[in-house]
């Protein structure tokens, strides 16, 4: 009989074997053997919630086994393929050893899938996904077509995701920091300069404005025209529409609502994500 892995169908995929576990399972192994992955594209954790990972660590164990790969560059090492929040708390728990699977896995095989474990557990800050994104497409030539497939994503996410790294050092920190959301961060990329951007940043925090105020604010300070009505904003059934259509097109969807009608406007920022709104506009059925 096969025995579940846990690890989603994205992780299952990509390590081979993973539908069945090899002769000896779940084997217990030093945690001083095992390295960290060099391709780990998530660089924050929250003390708070380490701590709390570490406390249960302590008093259970460690319940989901890490999944390793032999170093090929070191003799009887390991490095981590998923596990990287329980890798630690386990070492700060104290624990001589873990429980592991071990996989083979290449350079590109351990990026996916510390990308993939940390997506799907929404691990992962916009940056950090962004940087993985960077990576695989630099490093493993992916296209944003491929890595969407990976991570179970659409084509516009990813490409919306990636446009974060354009952003000027001070805004993509206050970003990290969650001192704005991406939703503020990418109204902000609609701006033409990174100073422009940085002004803007600066007022969104001086004065604590929403996404929808600093989508109002790029759009003043790029020239544009309001899109809104000056006074009365939308009613709480048009906002509810708007947010389901900016979520189902994983870009900004504007509504005006009419007595008589009105007009949805959609927005898109390249001739990548150009494309996948019409395959969704389109597709049939």
């Amino acid at each position: 009989m096969s025995r579940k892995t846990g690890l989603g169908r994205g992780l299952d995929a990509l390590i081979p074997g993973s539908d069945q576990t090899p002769a000896g399972g779940v084997m217990a192994i030093s945690i001083e053997k095992i390295d960290p992955n060099p391709r780990q594209p998530r660089n924050r954790f929250d003390p708070q919630e380490m701590q709390e990972l570490s406390e249960s660590i302590r008093e259970y164990g460690v319940i989901q086994p890490l999944i390793i790969t032999a170093n090929p560059d070191s003799e009887d090492r390991f490095i981590l393929i998923a596990g990287e929040r329980r890798l630690l708390a386990a070492r700060q728990a104290g624990l001589d050893v873990v429980p592991v699977i071990i996989r083979e896995a290449s350079d590109q095989q351990r990026l996916e899938l510390a990308l993939i474990e940390n997506v799907q557990r929404e691990d992962l800050g916009p940056l950090e996904t962004a940087d993985a994104y960077r990576q695989l497409i630099e490093d493993f030539n992916l296209s944003h077509e491929e890595i969407a497939s990976r991570v179970a994503k659409s084509r516009a996410s990813v490409t919306n995701t990636l446009r974060l790294l354009k952003l000027p050092a001070v805004v993509q920190a206050a970003l990290a920091e969650e001192k704005i959301t991406e939703g503020h961060a990418r109204a902000l990329l609609a701006l033409p300069s990174p100073q422009a951007q940085q002004a803007a940043l600066q007022t969104i925090l001086a004065k604590d404005l929403n996404v929808r105020q600093t989508e109002e604010l790029a759009r003043r300070m790029g020239g544009q025209k309001s899109l809104r009505a000056p006074k009365p904003g939308p009613s709480p059934e048009i906002t509810a529409l708007e947010e389901r259509l900016r979520t189902r097109f994983s870009t900004k969807v504007n509504l005006l609502h009419h007595r008589r009608g009105g007009t949805i406007v959609i927005h898109y920022y390249s001739e990548e994500e150009l494309n996948s709104l019409i395959d969704q506009l389109l597709r049939e059925n």
